[in-house]
């Protein structure tokens, strides 16, 4: 048949036994693989940012640069439909 258990102040101390066993282990492997994740991730991003200068260089930009690829076309055209302008004063 079916049995059915009950909670109970034993199967509570097991729960908390297995919660801080787990935390203690957790706890030991990040000590003892925490600095060799760390220091992947260093050197990961400093490839990265080594990469990122070279490109730079290669394309001979400087820091705070602004380069220019193009002049914008100014198409300034004058309507010479219009008229002639004239300015007015105003009297007093």
């Amino acid at each position: 048949m079916l049995e059915i258990h009950q909670a109970g102040p034993m199967s509570l101390i097991r729960t908390i036994l297995i919660l801080l066993f787990i935390y203690y282990a957790f706890k030991f492997l990040a000590k003892l693989f925490g600095p060799y994740i760390l220091k992947k991730a260093v050197n990961k991003m400093e490839q990265k940012a080594r990469k990122q200068y070279q490109q730079d260089n290669k394309n001979n930009v400087k820091v705070g640069e602004t380069i220019i690829d193009k002049k914008p076309k100014s198409h300034q055209q004058s309507n010479n439909g219009v008229g002639e302008y004239i300015d007015f004063e105003e009297i007093d």
